[in-house]
């Protein structure tokens, strides 16, 4: 197995990457890795070259970067080329931490769709109170979704969930404004008919309030209303912490009571932290595309090449293209 890696991507590029790119090596046996960046930058961080190779290059797309223009001029930018190798068969998959709108226009311009899939879905895996996470699709790539866009998610999901995650039969919930049926606006209700009538373990809307609770294994919803929910739940997380770290801070009582809880509260805080889950994927490409979170550190970047393995390993990709073109995405269009 080889894999493509944009090691100039992220907030920690190219330092964190490389280094967990060499943890990776030495975790995953007959993995390959090709880094793509600036060699001088990349070489410094660079000491073990088992099995990791550079594939140079000085150009780089920045945050602030226009994503579609980007992708289109910067023909020897790191993510272009990073994708560029999975389309001409060289990588089996490709992960960056880099600019988000970019990797997807590289995703869908480089890689390509899957046939019968309109447009994916980017998912994220998020934590739940039992620690045993849920995925949300689609946070941003999509945010003017139609129902059969929707019923794609889900299936996706689904079988995502079940192939890396390794959860059986995984539960299918679609985040709506209330749990009974009928709840919602035009698009929720047309896609909770189809999502019923689909090839999953779908059990009706969810509320998300519900999401951290473990609601479902898997939370379909548009990309504006996804990208709004990650943010509330990282925004929420990020205050509670730094209300906290106040709170034990106030006084010399409260700075006692923070050190015999200190251990208990680095257990919470691991619950909630994005490294345990890799990235998000780029659901409904032809290859497995990661988006690593932009401040990835060695740990993140570690995760996101396993889930990139074993999205490899267990054929995501392919039984997703299979399951797809089984089922009859224009009913809801057409009703």
């Amino acid at each position: 197995m080889k894999l493509a890696i944009d090691a100039m991507g992220g907030d920690n590029a190219p330092g964190e990457i490389v280094l967990g790119a060499m943890d990776a090596i030495k975790a995953i046996k007959e993995l390959e890795i090709v880094l793509i960046g600036d060699n001088e930058k990349i070489k410094p961080y660079l000491s073990n070259e088992t099995r990791i190779s550079v594939l140079h290059t000085e150009e780089v797309i920045t945050s602030e970067d226009e994503p579609v223009r980007a992708v289109r001029k910067k023909k020897n930018a790191s993510l272009v080329l990073m994708a560029k190798e999975v389309k001409e068969g060289r990588c089996d998959a490709c992960i960056s931490a880099g600019n988000t709108g970019a990797l997807m226009a590289a995703g869908l311009f480089g890689v390509g769709r899957i046939s019968g899939v309109d447009r994916p879905a980017l998912s994220p895996t998020l934590p739940t109170i039992d620690g045993k996470g849920f995925l949300l699709l689609d946070v941003g790539a999509n945010v003017d979704a139609k129902a059969h866009h929707l019923l794609q998610y889900g299936i996706m999901g689904s079988i995502y969930t079940e192939k890396v995650r390794g959860i059986i039969n995984p539960t299918v919930g679609l985040m709506n404004v209330g749990t009974e049926d009928g709840k919602g606006n035009d698009l929720t209700k047309k896609a909770f008919a189809l999502l019923k009538d689909a090839p999953i373990n779908f059990v009706g809307n969810v509320e998300a309030r519900d999401l951290l609770a473990g609601a479902a294994d898997v939370v379909v919803t548009d990309g504006f209303s996804g990208n709004i929910a990650l943010k509330s739940i990282e925004g929420t997380a990020e205050t509670m912490f730094h209300m906290l770290k106040e709170t034990f801070m106030s006084s010399l009582k409260t700075k006692i009571a923070a050190g015999i809880v200190k251990s208990d509260l680095k257990g919470l805080q691991g619950k909630l932290d994005y490294s345990e889950y890799g990235g998000a994927g780029l659901f409904g490409l032809a290859a497995p595309v990661i988006k690593a979170h932009g401040s990835s550190n060695r740990r993140a970047i570690h995760n996101a090449i396993k889930q990139a393995c074993h999205m490899v390993d267990y054929r995501v990709t392919e039984t997703i293209k299979e399951t797809i073109s089984t089922v009859d995405i224009d009913k809801g269009e057409k009703e």
